[in-house]
């Protein structure tokens, strides 16, 4: 192929996926002219599954600090940073999607097939780790987040509590009915939005800065962004998502189709594409209004050392009132207990993966004792480093630090695993987009280690 057409297919290339998106939200206008709001809506809702879950989880009590953060130093100055990783997020859940609904595997089951264990084996041990110092700073968060509301109670009560709940939701449920829990635990994530507005906000001043990229070029404000990178695009999420999809599938497999056409496989992915799409703009859409409200409440009136969410909470009171200051308590509990079985879940299935054990929701205890042994385990690590005073900000470091080891590795494979699933394999700009997210992770990863070693 000469040098022209290959510029000119560079150049075709985004105009060709706008025509082809398109014409798909023409069709789907034709078919939905027709129907009433409600039900649009409910059939929407409907559709709605992993992505959306996917994308709650990731603003965790962690993630909500880390935003939290970003708006009491800097005001506005990070709100162009939701529409910068809203498509990076979408693009790298989309193929660890596509990889779980074409193979019927885990991501990890994935990697082991194709490539070398021992590279699997490190990840996965770094990827435990990361997520139960998550587990453990994100239960003293919502342990924090009840005292503001019953400071009569010791936070180890609630710790014990939050952490029980949700392991024994996670081994005694079923997938289906837990499924249908975690989606409605959702909705408390617009405590946020209804908090940025109550706050009231100069919009004029935020579409400013959402639309125009601003960045003081500081250490700090460095090791903050990759901070929101770290948190927003993590290792975690790509576990579960693929585990998720693999367990969407067998949850609506049919007797009658043990082997699914081509059709039925990408109707499948375009309605994941719609959950996955959806589940990371909502996730976004959250960490736009975190920032958004404390920068309009702390930064403008000087209040820039906020470490922790319900430091925010407690911070913000005084300028929303007491309804802001329970909205945001409300918030970290909900998106915490959807983050808990999230971190856990996705060690359970990487570990099962690699090391061949049973696995799934869908198996009782004693079917799959070592896949909930791994969920037991990160859960009473958790409570112990807990009642041991493990300081929050450090782990979260540490855990950013593991998330940034792991996450260009997993990546890597990510973006080689979806580019070879031949008819459903990756377009070749969403491969670049790929390559293009890794390399970003892997200069995050690098700057973590900077700030752990100064």
């Amino acid at each position: 192929m000469d040098g022209k057409k290959i510029v000119e297919e560079i150049f075709e290339a985004p105009a060709r996926m706008l025509e082809e998106t398109i014409k798909r939200t023409e069709r789907e206008e034709r078919r939905l002219v027709n129907k009433k709001p409600l039900k649009l809506a409910e059939e929407y809702f409907h559709t709605l599954g992993p992505g959306l879950i996917t994308g709650a989880a990731d603003d965790d009590p962690s993630g909500i600090a880390t935003y939290s953060q970003a708006g009491a130093r800097y005001g506005f100055g990070f709100l162009w940073l939701a529409l910068f990783t809203f498509p990076f997020m979408a693009i790298v859940q989309e193929m660890c999607a596509r990889i779980g609904i074409v193979s019927g595997k885990g991501l990890a089951a994935n990697i082991k097939q194709h490539y070398a264990p021992g590279v699997l084996y490190l990840v996965c041990a770094l990827l435990f780790v990361a997520n139960t110092l998550n587990i453990a700073a994100d239960l003293g968060a919502m342990a924090a987040a009840v005292r503001l509301v019953v400071p009569q109670v010791h936070a180890i009560v609630f710790v014990l509590f939050f952490a029980t709940t949700s392991m024994l939701l996670q081994i005694f449920t079923t997938y289906a009915r837990y499924a249908k829990i975690l989606k409605w635990l959702t909705l408390s994530l617009f405590a946020y939005v209804v908090t940025a507005f109550m706050v009231g906000l100069d919009w004029g001043s935020v579409l400013y800065y959402t639309v125009v990229p601003h960045f003081v070029w500081t250490s700090d404000a460095l090791l903050l962004l990759c901070a929101i990178l770290g948190t927003t695009i993590s290792p975690y999420l790509f576990f579960w998502q693929t585990a998720q999809e693999v367990e969407e599938k067998r949850l609506n497999a049919t007797h009658s189709a043990p082997q699914e056409s081509d059709e039925v496989l990408r109707v499948g992915i375009r309605s994941m594409r719609t959950d996955v799409w959806s589940g990371m703009f909502f996730s976004n859409l959250i960490m736009f209004f975190i920032i958004a409200a404390c920068a309009a409440t702390l930064y403008a009136n000087g209040i820039t050392s906020i470490e922790t969410a319900d430091q925010a909470a407690l911070a913000i009171r005084p300028f929303g009132g007491d309804l802001t200051y329970f909205l945001f308590a409300i918030g970290i509990i909900g998106t915490g207990l959807l983050a808990l079985p999230v971190l856990a879940g996705s060690s359970a299935y990487a570990l099962a993966e690699s090391f061949g054990w049973k696995r799934g929701l869908y198996h009782t205890l004693a079917q799959a004792d070592a896949f909930y042994g791994v969920i037991i385990v990160s859960m009473v690590v958790a409570v112990i480093a807990n009642i041991a005073g493990l300081d929050p900000i450090k782990g979260l470091l540490y855990a950013a630090v593991a998330n940034g080891l792991v996450a260009p590795v997993v990546l890597f494979f990510i973006v080689r695993l979806s580019s070879r699933m031949h008819r459903f394999k990756n377009h070749w700009f969403i491969t670049g987009c790929g390559w293009l997210i890794t390399l970003l992770m892997a200069l995050s990863g690098m700057a973590a280690l900077y700030a752990l070693a100064s």
